[in-house]
This record gives structure tokens, sequence and C-alpha cells, in this order.
């Protein structure tokens, strides 16, 4: 398997850490090098959040410059719109349609911007957006944006559906485990 550069953007509370532990735990699973690195600014009040995890054979930082992410999983709109310049040419962006409004936004300093999914869908990038929210409603947990994400995720790569799910099985505390089998297993059959 190649070297993998994958980020992992939104805001706090979303799950991307736990999200991050998964990819790691994967990654670890089939044999490979893992590093990864979590940057938040205000994340317990909602702040960007951006996670780095990288794999290979042999890998040194866990730092993702610009244009060097092969997938960018974001769980929220303008996030991924944020992030989109980390990605490089040929890669994934995989998001949420999901609007979480920034603080400006709440106390009314600026608006949320429109067209956020259409203007990425102009950007000549390869774009799955989704709504992951109401998919982990459906689940039975709307905290399960994170895995439905990573189904989707999954559905996209060269590692089997097997390890996935065994890689979910040891890193999601056992009273969600099977919560977040069914929100990953629906998104990967989008």
């Amino acid at each position: 398997m190649k070297d993998l550069n994958i980020m992992i953007v939104g805001v706090g509370g979303q799950g991307s850490l736990l999200a991050s532990k998964l990819l790691g735990r994967l990654f670890i699973d089939i044999g490979l090098d893992v590093k990864v690195s979590e940057v938040h600014g205000m994340s317990q009040r909602g702040g960007s959040v951006v996670t780095y995890v990288k794999s290979g054979k042999e890998v040194h930082s866990p730092i993702i410059d610009k244009g060097q992410a092969d997938i960018i999983i974001s769980f929220e709109q303008l996030e991924a719109a944020r992030w989109l310049p980390y990605l490089k040419k040929g890669g994934i962006l995989i998001t949420n349609t999901q609007k979480i409004m920034p603080m400006p936004v709440v106390i009314g300093g600026t608006e949320y911007p429109s067209n956020i999914i259409e203007t990425l869908n102009e950007s000549n990038i390869k774009l799955i957006s989704t709504d992951a929210l109401t998919i982990a409603k459906n689940a039975g947990n709307e905290k399960a944006v994170n895995t439905v994400l990573l189904g989707v995720t999954a559905k996209h790569s060269d590692i089997s559906k097997k390890q996935w799910l065994n890689a979910i099985k040891k890193t999601v505390p056992e009273k969600f485990v099977d919560v977040n089998l069914k929100a990953f297993e629906l998104g990967y059959t989008l």
C-alpha cells in the first residue's frame, strides 16, 4: 500500500479525534507506520479542528502541508472550503453537508457563506458530499457522523471492509459499537 495522507476537519465535538484514532488503529493493523497529530483552536467551544493522519512504510512527521492530502474528510461544509488548499491534485474531498455556524456568524458579525457545496463542485476536484448527520440519526445516534464519513472513505479505499470493521470494534467504546457499525455500513453503501 502506498503512503496515504488524510486530513480530518470539522469543529469541536464532532468526533474527529475518535475518527483519527480509528484510522490509526486501521493502519497499524494492516502493518503500516502511522503518525497522528491534532491541531485545534477552541475545540470545546465549537472551534475549528484539524487532525492529520499519515501512513506508509515509514512516516517521519504527522504534518500535512498544502497540496499533500490524498483525502480530506470534512464534518462540516465551511471547514471543507477552509482546508481545500491542502488537497493534492487527484485527491478526494469527502464532506458532510451540515452547517455549523461559527461564532462570528452567531453574533451577527458576518454571514455564513452560501453555495459552498456548489462552489466546491466547480473546483475541479473529486467531491463526495452527503448529509451524514441525517444518516447518523437514522443509524441511531447523531454523533456517529464520523463513522458515516469513514464508511464513505472506506468505499473509496484499497483496504478491505473487514479490516475497517475490525478497527471500529477495537476503537469505539463497546456500548457504541453497534450504532457505529450501522452508521459505517450506511456510509459505505452510499
